[in-house]
């Protein structure tokens, strides 16, 4: 997500109008969705309202019908995995992106998420990635899921996966998350349990700060 967040950053900066109120209050002329005002965007994410507008521009420059299908999400994403397939991941993605689940993203959805992901506190971004997790949304992640997840993100980074995966590579990784999250080994992870078992790895909590400053 980094990666797309910062392609859009750069593509907003570098085609910038000066002095367009057309841009500054978020409103077209003809458009399929028209955004929140601003205003209630700036109330309900962690961005400015500038902020806001340089992300707003991205997603136009991608999207200009203000809208955002699964397929054209995994035309965009696949672009920073050349060498993989990355439409599984995509889709899980996308899924979480979609807060409505009405099969497309709009651009509240899209500054949702990242709000969340960039500038969320440590909890809220571990409850996001585990309801990434959690496919089918029953609040547990079983060994399925995360199979599931674990493949999708080999498939993703394609041939430059190192080591190179062997048969059983998949399952030692799933084996190896749930004997550190599945804290009673009931064979589910709870979100207490992944949320716990996240804040005792250093690690995982470096790695949630990677992005804050993107923007």
């Amino acid at each position: 997500m980094g990666a797309v967040v910062g392609t859009l950053t750069l593509q907003t900066r570098q085609r910038r109008p000066s002095n367009d109120k057309f841009y500054d209050d978020l409103e077209l002329s003809v458009v399929c969705h028209r955004p929140e005002g601003l205003e209630q965007l700036e109330a309900q994410t962690n961005f400015s309202k500038k902020e806001l507008q340089v992300l707003y521009r991205g997603f136009k420059n991608e999207c200009p019908s203000g809208v955002v299908n699964e397929d054209m999400f995994k035309q965009i994403y696949s672009q920073f995995f050349p060498h993989g397939d990355a439409s599984t991941y995509a889709h899980y993605l996308f899924n979480s992106f979609d807060s409505s689940q009405n099969g497309s993203i709009k651009f509240e959805d899209f500054v949702a998420a990242l709000s969340i992901l960039l500038r969320g506190t440590t909890t809220e971004k571990l409850q996001w990635t585990f309801n990434l997790y959690d496919i089918n949304r029953d609040g547990y992640i079983n060994k399925e899921e995360m199979t599931d997840i674990v493949k999708a993100i080999y498939d993703m980074m394609g041939r430059f996966t190192y080591p190179a995966l062997k048969t059983d590579t998949t399952k030692q990784h799933v084996d190896a998350f749930f004997q550190k999250m599945d804290k009673n080994r009931d064979g589910v992870v709870t979100l207490d349990e992944f949320i716990l078992s996240c804040q005792e790895d250093e690690n995982i909590m470096r790695s949630l700060q990677l992005f804050e400053n993107v923007i």
